[in-house]
């Protein structure tokens, strides 16, 4: 197994890309393990989080990548920016994350949400795509 400390800055030329699938929730951990598309098993210990696209090990011949696998999201569409604000408010207020496009809110497919939008009868659809929400803050509190 090859342990994993740091990630790499470069994607360098010419050498074949192999994926290492993996879910949000890990991928959001510094210490976790997981095995690449040919087999190849890694164990990462890291200083920080890596993110979707992340090239992390290089051999001769191979480039290693994080591929962060698709989710079940809901996709919030939204006319002005004053409702995707409300949308957003309305999850974090859930504390659920969200991710922000040009005409939608994007939420994790919850329950809890799907219940919140169903009362307040907004309209929502159901997407399978990689979610990268915002971090926009380091803590809550009460």
């Amino acid at each position: 197994m090859n342990l994993i400390t740091n990630h790499l800055h470069d994607l360098p030329e010419n050498k074949q890309i192999v994926s290492l699938k993996v879910d949000r929730r890990k991928l959001a951990k510094r210490r976790w393990r997981g095995q690449a598309e040919d087999g190849e098993d890694f164990g990462f210990d890291l200083s920080h989080p890596l993110g979707n696209g992340t090239p992390f090990h290089q051999t001769d011949e191979k480039i290693y990548v994080i591929a962060q696998k698709p989710e079940s999201v809901l996709k919030i569409s939204f006319q002005e920016k004053q409702q995707a604000a409300y949308y957003g408010w309305m999850v974090g207020n859930l504390h659920f994350s969200a991710d922000f496009q040009e005409d939608s809110v994007i939420a994790e497919d919850d329950p809890a949400v799907r219940q919140m939008l169903d009362r307040n009868g907004i309209a929502f659809e159901e997407e399978n795509l990689v979610f990268q929400p915002r971090i926009v803050s380091s803590g809550h509190h009460h």
